[in-house]
């Protein structure tokens, strides 16, 4: 159901673009040899060049390029062979120059596509606008001192990709699964780290709203924000402000905006600046960068199979549901974890076990699959353990609880603990036959027609056997036996 705000007027339609400043991983700087480690001491990791000292000439840095490049690709997206290097003129206290080296008309990737998975399991397109390479400016510090703002300049620099959408998402809940997704992308492709909490991928947020089937409206642009929850929060409140608005004959005003996460509000920051505010122009010490197609190639040679295919092969391969598929690539090293688990296995026990027990115990103590004190190998022997009857499903939770918190190996525990199945029928029919001397009555019952007493009886035979015995054996002798 397409998502409105009702108004006094009527429903309206929410029109929202996202751009995405993504930090690029990468050892040095965009055009300098300075470090890019996070959390380094202030102004720690800082060159001439960042600094714009007299006389310093910026170099691109290659491998940069290399990783812009196979983003676009990883996003389907047009690469183009000649870019060039804007100055983009404004004044930030944390910004040396005075300008921001960034690409205007001409950015190294142009169009392409990013596919969503929404909540009720369908996709829908979103287009991609660009993405071009510029630096970062550094980082005001206004909590340091009462009355003083110091600047850190170990991120004036740093490369980033900004990342523009096209105007083709209509809800929070897409906005949301959007940059779910593209950071699943730029992750796979080890592009950027995607910690919004660090601050290496931040996303401005430019809405509108609009009647229905009616031209675009005015829209607002609200700057760095830094968490998914966040941006779908910043969404809600800004297009039910505009709504008010309009609907109180006012008009939105082009312009740049703030979220107050702690009264969950946009606040006006200044008026919205267009290109010729910027007064771009290409800068004069750097040349046109122009990509040799082999190299492109080279790249998409080394291009990993990304959450989509993956997907679709983890449907084909393991008859997994999409739903399930698509929680398993989420991540690369989740969907890694899973094919360890599954290779030569069920698919569909591997992904229950891996999804429902596994991540389900992780989500409760906030650790990802990496930290799991279970490993592969040793779920998919648990797996083993309850395909050849070693374990019942019930015994194997309780071993797979075990698994949690010792992180011992489950042959181990099965062994220490004496939870092999019974399936030796005897030792079964010894227990069927206790129980039904012990309630003599409810047989009596049973075989006067109230078939409804057959679970009371299965469950007294497994408490019998302390949970140990085969529940199929069980059942079947069971049932041979009360029809005496």
């Amino acid at each position: 159901m397409a998502y409105r705000i009702q108004g006094e007027t009527g429903e309206w339609e929410v029109v929202i673009g996202l751009e995405v400043h993504a930090q690029v991983i990468s050892q040095a700087k965009l055009f300098s040899g300075a470090a890019t480690a996070f959390g380094a001491a202030p102004n720690s990791q800082v060159s001439f060049v960042d600094a714009a000292f007299p006389g310093m000439l910026p170099v691109i840095n290659g491998f940069c390029v290399e990783q812009a490049v196979k983003t676009g690709l990883g996003l389907k997206a047009k690469i183009n062979l000649r870019s060039i290097f804007d100055r983009k003129n404004y004044f930030y206290a944390d910004l040396p120059f005075g300008y921001q080296i960034s690409q205007f008309k001409d950015p190294i990737v142009g169009e392409g596509t990013l596919v969503l998975d929404l909540a009720d399991g369908e996709t829908r397109s979103v287009g991609i606008e660009r993405l071009h390479l510029e630096m970062d400016a550094g980082k005001s510090l206004h909590d340091q001192h009462p009355s003083k703002t110091y600047v850190d300049l170990n991120r004036a620099g740093v490369a980033l990709m900004e990342i523009v959408s096209k105007p083709d998402m209509r809800s929070p809940e897409e906005a949301a699964a959007y940059l779910r997704k593209l950071r699943t992308i730029l992750r796979y492709l080890e592009t950027c780290d995607g910690n919004m909490e660090e601050g290496s991928m931040r996303c401005d947020i430019n809405v509108s709203v609009r009647k229905p089937g009616q031209p675009l409206g005015t829209r607002t642009e609200t700057k760095n924000v830094n968490s998914i929850r966040f941006v779908q929060q910043a969404i809600e409140y800004e297009a039910q402000r505009q709504v008010e608005v309009l609907e109180s004959g006012g008009s939105i005003v082009q312009e740049t905006r703030l979220w107050d996460t702690a009264k969950g509000v946009t606040r006006s920051m200044r008026s919205k600046e267009e290109a010729h505010d910027y007064r771009y122009f290409p800068d004069p010490d750097l040349l046109p960068l122009e990509l040799d197609p082999a190299f492109v190639e080279r790249i998409k040679a080394t291009l990993p199979e990304l959450p989509d295919e993956k997907k679709a092969r983890f449907i084909a391969q393991y008859h997994l549901t999409p739903y399930d598929a698509g929680i398993l690539v989420a991540e690369k090293a989740r969907a890694d974890f899973y094919e360890t688990v599954a290779k030569g296995r069920d698919g569909k026990m591997a992904a229950n076990y891996v999804i429902g027990d596994l991540l389900g115990a992780l989500n409760k103590t906030g650790k990802d699959i990496s930290e799991s004190p279970i490993s592969a190998a040793d779920l998919g022997a648990l797996i083993d353990l309850v395909s050849d009857n070693t374990l019942s499903g019930r015994l194997a939770k309780d071993v797979f609880a075990e698994m949690l918190d010792s992180g011992k190996a489950p042959g181990l525990i099965v062994e220490e603990k004496g939870l092999r199945q019974v399936t030796d029928t005897g030792a079964i029919d010894g227990a069927i036959d206790q129980v039904m001397a012990a309630n003599a009555d409810k047989v009596a019952e049973y075989r006067s027609g109230k078939d409804k007493l057959f679970g009371f009886f299965v469950g007294q035979v497994m408490r019998a056997t302390q949970g140990k015995a085969n529940p199929a054996l069980v059942n079947e002798r069971l049932l041979a036996k009360l029809k005496g």
